[in-house]
């Protein structure tokens, strides 16, 4: 894995250093788990919400045992049994500051979810889920401590507020190496079991950021429970998550959308439990490292935007639902647990006039490429998508995107069947409006 890094992710590294194509360069590790020691409030009350239309052809299986009924992936997450409609995507509400008058080196951060997603969804989640519970210590020079519920240093998809994404849905290679989800066998299927872990662990992280030559230089080095929001550790084992990155910043520009050119890489890596079986044959409880990498680059400088982010993926690889059925229809969930992944994505983005920018991203995940892991050749499967979108900003807070997805997903391993289920996947039409309070 060192070995791929190295020879796969710092060569991408060196050229994201030299393009000079002009995505919004913002340190996240500062920007959330910080205060101005003498201008935040004691308590700041914050959040935002997002309000989705989505739209698929609704095509049904071409093929396979669930042919002619409706395809998981044309259905809206996160139930998965509607083509197109609306939806309150995230509604957060939050409070963070600090404890003055008592100390300002002492700050907090609290977020909870009401919208309907991943988060509020799956077997024990609530529509009121707790995101975000922490706790930054600013004493030591050099490495503040941050303790809680929080956003782990990684993907730049995953660290970055969803209120500043400039795309309505995550690409292929985050929203399936990086959203982890959870799995269990209940009456003979398998659910979710639990919330998606949304790029959140409960640990401790040292961090802090330098100007170093008129660069903004940043680490982060954290030790979590690797259980993603339950904040419990479900295994015995820690996960260790390691960031670095380095920013030219533009002027005086400050905030979520600050404008830079910024370079950064990152690895995560842990152990998961799961078992090995099926519902009839509950088979037994076996351990499987897990471990992310990835490294990437951004730039924005009030017109021009650009990002582009390489990732490598070891041990459980989530694999989708059986046939592409939706679960109403006997689709059951599946992890690949021995096998292994790479994705990446490009973006560009261009502002004619202020308030309005123009998006396009091509991304790539290929899943399952060991073929002798779990499934064999067989369980390879190639994403692709490319997203044309447009967003216009009514003012720095409040702003409306347009998405269409020109999608396919390919098994160059296997059937003419399957490769005919899987032609049954539409292009997706989304439009989002988030307000940011």
């Amino acid at each position: 894995m060192k070995k791929q890094f190295l020879t796969k992710l710092l060569p991408a590294a060196i050229i994201a250093a030299c393009t000079t194509t002009p995505a919004h360069a913002t340190n996240w590790l500062m920007l959330q788990g910080t205060e101005p020691a003498d201008q935040a409030p004691r308590a700041k009350l914050w959040g935002f919400v997002q309000l989705d239309y989505q739209h698929t052809d609704d095509t049904k299986l071409k093929a396979g045992p669930g042919k002619g009924k409706p395809a998981a992936f044309n259905q809206m997450a996160p139930q998965l049994d509607s083509a197109s409609g609306f939806n309150v995507k995230r509604a957060r509400i939050g409070v963070r500051g600090n404890n003055l008058p008592l100390d300002k080196k002492v700050n907090y951060f609290l977020l909870a979810e009401f919208g309907n997603n991943g988060i509020t969804t799956g077997k024990g989640a609530s529509q009121g889920q707790l995101t975000d519970a922490s706790v930054t210590l600013n004493y030591i020079p050099g490495a503040r401590v941050r303790a809680g519920l929080f956003k782990t240093p990684g993907s730049e998809e995953g660290l970055q507020a969803a209120f500043v994404a400039n795309y309505i849905n995550f690409s292929n290679a985050t929203d399936r190496l990086l959203l982890e989800r959870d799995f269990e066998y209940e009456s003979g299927n398998t659910e979710r079991d639990g919330p998606v872990g949304a790029f959140r662990d409960t640990g401790v992280q040292v961090f802090d950021t330098f100007n170093l030559g008129g660069w903004d230089t940043s680490y982060a080095v954290m030790i979590g429970n690797g259980s993603g929001l339950a904040v419990t550790n479900n295994n015995g084992d820690m996960d260790t998550y390691l960031y670095a990155s380095t920013e030219k910043v533009f002027g005086d520009s400050k905030g979520p959308r600050r404008q830079g050119f910024k370079l950064y890489a990152w690895n995560q890596s842990g152990k998961r439990d799961y078992n090995d079986g099926t519902p009839t044959s509950p088979g037994t409880e076996q351990s499987q490292n897990r471990t992310r990498s990835g490294v990437g680059t951004t730039f924005f400088n009030g017109k021009y935007r650009m990002a582009a982010e390489y990732i490598m993926a070891d041990g459980m690889i989530y694999g989708g639902t059986s046939g592409a059925r939706t679960p109403d229809d006997g689709g059951t969930f599946s992890v690949l647990p021995d096998q292994k992944a790479d994705g990446y994505y490009v973006s560009l983005g261009y502002r004619p006039i202020s308030t309005v920018e123009l998006d396009v991203r091509y991304d790539k995940l290929n899943s399952a490429t060991d073929k002798n892991g779990t499934g064999g050749a067989n369980a390879e499967r190639v994403f692709e998508t490319t997203t044309l979108g447009a967003q216009y900003f009514f003012n720095k807070k409040t702003s409306l995107k347009a998405n269409y997805e020109i999608r396919s997903v390919d098994a160059p391993n296997s059937n003419d069947t399957v490769n005919d289920i899987l032609d049954s996947i539409d292009n997706r039409i989304s439009v989002q409006l988030t307000a940011v309070f």
